[in-house]
């Protein structure tokens, strides 16, 4: 090989290293990285005996308070009131105003982002407070809640597969997938902005999957670590970090283009997060479609579909007609996923 050559391959490496390193500047994956921003351990959930919070980290410092009514959405929330606070770093405490103002859905600058598309929301009230030490307050008064901060985790987090299952991935080795990339270091099946896709097809079946989603404070909306478990190649539940919003179709949970979550069960990010999905296929005959596929799905434990009806396909499906084996695909794209235990039973 001449020197020509080498210098060239040397250039072309580090070019790409630079790529994928702006690809995913201002992304975190994992709890341990040293330079996460100190905005992180604000961000999460927050409970009492009759209310919940979800704190939503927007970057340099802001943040959007979710306040429910009941509880925490998918454990007590009464569905409809909430009220939004603004929140901003101010040495190691989080000072938190009413949110007032003219607000959009998921507005990049954070004095004109709005949690909920309807602003205010039902039930919006006007409360201050702070954020310190793992405690929320807020107060409309001279009457003030302490909010505790706490991680909730999937009852099926680790879960193990049954006898007969089929066991996709459990960090010994991918060579169920095609595409990905196993760490050695973590054992976990990592996208790196690509799609994954079984070696096998499937129809019908119980799959349960594991998932993290990268912190990605200042992005937005389908910016925040956009993904998909795409069932049979065909029709998409959207993985997405929709941590505090609506649970639309084209959030986490979501049935893309098709239909909304129940409600939002998505976790924070960097939190480890379960899908228990339950899916029968299409029926075709004769070219013709004679029923459509099916999915009961539950997010976190939470139950957000309850055997839905898919009547069409979703965005980028493959082209076969409906009622086709299919693998499962995970979806890449330009994010980095991570996954692990993933197993499915035939049905």
């Amino acid at each position: 090989m001449n020197s020509f050559i080498v210098v060239l391959l040397i250039v072309l490496s580090l070019s790409h290293a630079f790529s994928a390193s702006k690809a995913f500047e201002g992304t975190y994956t994992s709890v341990q990285d040293s330079k996460l921003p100190k905005d992180f351990k604000y961000q999460g959930e927050y409970t009492t005996h009759n209310m919940g919070a979800q704190v939503i980290s927007l970057g340099k410092g802001n943040f959007q308070v979710i306040v429910y009514l009941g509880g925490l959405p998918g454990k007590g929330w009464d569905g409809n009131n909430r009220s939004l606070i603004d929140g901003k770093l101010i040495g190691e405490k989080v000072k938190l105003t009413p949110a007032t103002g003219n607000r959009k859905y998921l507005a990049t600058p954070a004095d004109q982002f709005s949690a909920t598309r309807k602003f205010p929301p039902n039930g919006h009230q006007m409360y201050h407070g702070t954020i310190s030490d793992k405690n929320l307050f807020i107060s409309t008064g001279t009457n003030s809640t302490r909010l505790k901060k706490i991680v909730r985790k999937s009852p099926t987090l680790g879960k193990a597969p049954p006898l007969g299952a089929i066991v996709l991935f459990d960090g010994s080795n991918k060579q169920e997938f095609q595409g990905g990339r196993l760490d050695d270091s973590t054992k976990l099946l990592n996208t790196d902005g690509k799609d994954i896709r079984t070696v096998r097809k499937f129809s019908n079946y119980r799959l349960h999957l594991e998932f993290m989603l990268p912190y990605r404070p200042e992005a937005r909306g389908q910016g925040r670590g956009n993904s998909g478990l795409y069932h049979i190649d065909m029709y998409e539940n959207q993985i997405l970090d929709s941590f505090g919003l609506e649970g639309l179709n084209n959030e986490c949970g979501g049935i893309y283009s098709i239909k909304d979550s129940k409600v939002n069960a998505c976790f924070p990010p960097l939190s480890w997060q379960t899908y228990d999905i339950d899916f029968t296929n299409a029926i075709s005959k004769n070219g013709k479609k004679i029923k459509n596929a099916r999915v009961t799905a539950r997010l976190n434990g939470i139950l957000i579909h309850d055997n839905f009806e898919i009547s069409r396909k979703t965005g980028g499906s493959r082209r076969d007609e409906e009622g086709t084996h299919g693998p499962l695909r995970l979806q890449g794209h330009g994010n980095p996923l991570q996954f692990r235990n993933i197993w499915l039973i035939k049905k």
